[in-house]
């Protein structure tokens, strides 16, 4: 699916403004980590560690790429939506490529998967605008250092 930039930054907007306000709440992160102790099923690891792959939390995202990963190995019914939140949890810590890489896998079995669609698609922007930070950056860094060479040239020529 080919898109425009300015089309691809306002699926990127909406999509950043319903994570941030799905973050999940502390109690509930807490509840399901009970449950999923007192009661370490399939169902109940997936439910933890999805409401985890929404969280701000480095370490949080990072169990929960862990948790979700692991349930797809082990053949858990609900791959796609395992899929679906660790591609989510890369996409919070900045890991664009990997958000993209799930992405795809999940709308090459499910082209319909419409929230695959726009994760994906905002990754891709993401990584655009990364992409020309850092081109950015080496140009402002490059000609930082061509200042500093004149400069010191000029000094030495000085003395």
């Amino acid at each position: 699916m080919r898109t425009s930039k300015s089309m691809q930054r306002s699926v990127r907007r909406q999509l950043d403004e319903k994570l941030a306000l799905s973050t999940p709440q502390q109690d509930l992160l807490e509840e399901l980590a009970s449950k999923c102790t007192s009661d370490p099923n399939p169902d109940n690891t997936f439910q933890y560690a999805f409401a985890l792959s929404k969280s701000r939390d480095k370490s949080e995202l990072q169990y929960s790429i862990s948790m979700l990963d692991s349930l797809v190995k082990n053949g858990y019914e609900h791959q796609v939506d395992c899929m679906f939140g660790s591609a989510t949890a890369h996409y919070i810590l900045g890991e664009y490529d990997e958000t993209r890489s799930l992405c795809e896998a999940i709308l090459r079995n499910r082209p319909e998967n419409e929230a695959a669609a726009q994760l994906h698609t905002a990754a891709l922007s993401a990584k655009d605008d990364q992409d020309e930070k850092m081109v950015r950056d080496i140009a402002i860094g490059g000609t930082a250092a061509i200042a500093a060479v004149g400069l010191a040239l000029l000094l030495g020529k000085k003395r």
